[in-house]
């Protein structure tokens, strides 16, 4: 492993002194002729405390020179030189007040402090060395002593006073871990590993002790006593997500995929592992498998179920759903994608895609129209939502989304065909057959083998009863590329029916019948043909099977009803 799953940070917190003065020397007594001292002694003091540290320095700097042997004045002045940054002045002013009082050990506490912070930690060490002599139980100062030692690179006089410490506070997991890494600093791992197993003897499921044996042994390529440890440690803290991740790798190297899933759903859940991360191994998954696991279906749940507002997981099980070929769900997870993030576009082209494929022409035309308003310079859209237009008959808007969509057309032929068969369309709907003939000629004359439109064009003059020959040519064209099309045979077959060739229209009726025999319009075809053949029982059952199948036409009951041909009004 090149990154560790786990990472275990022990701050030691160095106390710096406070400012305030601590324990001068006790007073020997004044003279009248001390008094002017004694009072700028305490002016400098009442200064101190209300902040102005400037005009305090000049009232201790007054007294120091009349007594420079004061120890608390060096003492105070050292404060407030640290107070306006004056490091120096700071430190001189200190080592002062301890030389001229020794055994003052607040004096070489802040001696020591002064030096850790100016990481002159081996003369930090030295002072700490002599503040625990002289206070062996002083945790504060074992815990500085032994930082400082550590930060001076000697690992081995730093566990010496760890083990000090640990007599004081007794076993912990922070001084046993920074023992852990100082023996391993000095190449002896084996105490190292000790002092762990010393602890778990007293708290088992400490997990900070597991993580530290599972990356030792990991990074040793100790793999099974690492797999042991993580076993430990995932039973001891299922809200470890890296624990759990690294499980799963494990029962997934065993061959143990159900285990593997187990202790990835555990990770899920987990909140120390991000979403993107959890995504990215989702994704890395789903590329790897030709047909998901039901388990991945599990797995994008929880994502859901723990972050119901992210449109990401919603569009990735939208992708799981569709390679898995249930267009149903995908299309579900992509529209709730666009509930919580309507700004990506790659998820409206998916979803407007699926309900034009399916044909919900309803809610293709709301949400067409919608992704016109965020996305108003998409060509495609444009068409879309032209569809969506006159499936839903509404006609003239179709017409007028169409125009708007050719005007943003540049160098793409094919798709300006596509527009003008559309307005085509949608004009014949209206019964403009000027309009519609021009929009469908001129799109004829861009791709004029294109099938759809041959097919769609040759039908609408069918209805309208005008140009039959040219209707029947291109319907015969169409049928040479793809002679077993029912939809294409029903077509000739109309065509045929218009031009009152009835017997030639019910051989393609039937034709496309044996091929599609659930096709509502086909059935009423047949219907109508039957009854022009005067076979009225036999066109009354096609019209009923029609009805049955959500034929549209309007005139269907009344033909069912009188057993009579009435033309189609759509």
């Amino acid at each position: 492993m090149t990154n560790k799953l786990f990472s275990i940070i022990i701050i030691l917190t160095i106390s710096a002194a406070c400012g305030s003065l601590k324990k001068p020397k006790e007073s020997k007594g004044f003279s009248k002729a001390d008094y002017p001292y004694i009072e700028k002694f305490h002016e400098g003091v009442r200064l101190k405390q209300r902040g102005q540290f400037k005009e305090a320095i000049e009232a201790f700097e007054y007294c120091q020179n009349i007594n420079p042997n004061d120890d608390a004045v060096q003492f105070a002045l050292s404060q407030l030189y640290l107070q306006t940054q004056q490091m120096s002045k700071s430190m001189v002013a200190i080592q002062n007040a301890s030389r001229l009082d020794p055994k003052n050990q607040w004096y070489l506490e802040e001696i020591a402090y002064m030096n850790f912070q100016n990481k002159n930690y081996a003369a930090a060490a030295k002072q700490f060395q002599k503040l625990t002599e002289k206070e062996p139980k002083n945790v504060n100062w074992l815990f500085s002593y032994a930082e400082s030692l550590m930060r001076s690179n000697d690992a081995s006089g730093a566990i010496k006073v760890l083990d000090k410490l640990e007599d004081q506070v007794g076993v912990n997991s922070e001084l046993t871990i920074e023992k852990f890494r100082l023996y391993r600093q000095i190449k002896q791992d084996e105490k190292g590993i000790a002092e762990i197993n010393k602890a778990l003897k007293e708290n088992p499921k400490d997990v900070q002790l597991l993580a530290n044996l599972v990356d030792y042994y990991f990074e040793k390529n100790q793999s099974q006593k690492a797999f042991n440890y993580l076993i430990l440690l995932a039973e001891s803290d299922p809200t470890n997500g890296n624990a759990q991740l690294a499980l799963a790798q494990y029962y997934d190297q065993k061959g143990d995929r159900a285990s593997s899933y187990i202790a990835l759903k555990k990770a899920f859940v987990c909140d120390d592992i991000k979403i993107d991360q959890k995504m990215k191994i989702l994704l890395s998954m789903y590329d790897s498998q030709p047909k998901l696991d039901p388990e991945m279906f599990e797995l994008i749940a929880v994502l859901s179920n723990k972050y119901p507002e992210e449109a990401k997981v919603y569009a990735m099980a939208g992708d799981f759903y569709l390679k898995n070929e249930n267009d149903t769900k995908a299309l579900e997870n992509f529209q709730k994608a666009l509930e919580f993030d309507e700004s990506r576009y790659a998820i409206w082209d998916q979803v407007l895609i699926m309900e034009y494929q399916i044909q919900d022409f309803k809610r293709l035309y709301k949400d067409s129209k919608r992704c016109l308003e965020l996305f108003p310079t998409l060509v495609n859209v444009y068409l879309l939502h032209g569809i969506s237009c006159t499936q839903t008959k509404q006609f003239q808007e179709s017409i007028e989304t169409l125009d708007l969509g050719l005007d943003l057309i540049v160098n793409d032929l094919p798709m300006k065909a596509e527009f003008l068969a559309q307005k085509g369309e949608a004009y014949f709907n209206l019964k403009n057959y000027k309009d519609g003939k021009a929009n469908y000629e001129e799109s004829l004359q861009i791709k004029p083998d294109q099938i759809l439109t041959l097919n769609n064009y040759a039908y609408h003059l069918a209805l309208a009863k005008m140009d039959l020959n040219n209707a029947e040519t291109m319907i015969q064209k169409v049928l040479v590329k793809y002679p077993t099309e029912s939809r294409y045979l029903d077509t000739y077959g109309w065509i045929l029916f218009q031009k009152g060739q009835f017997n030639d229209a019910k051989t393609k009726f039937s034709d496309a019948f044996s091929i599609n025999p659930n096709d509502k319009l086909i059935n009423e075809h047949l219907g109508d043909v039957s009854f022009k053949l005067n076979k009225i029982a036999e066109a009354v059952e096609f019209w009923k099977k029609a009805k049955e199948l959500g034929a549209t036409n309007k005139n269907l009951d009344q033909k069912i009803e009188k057993k009579i041909y009435y033309e189609p009004e759509y």
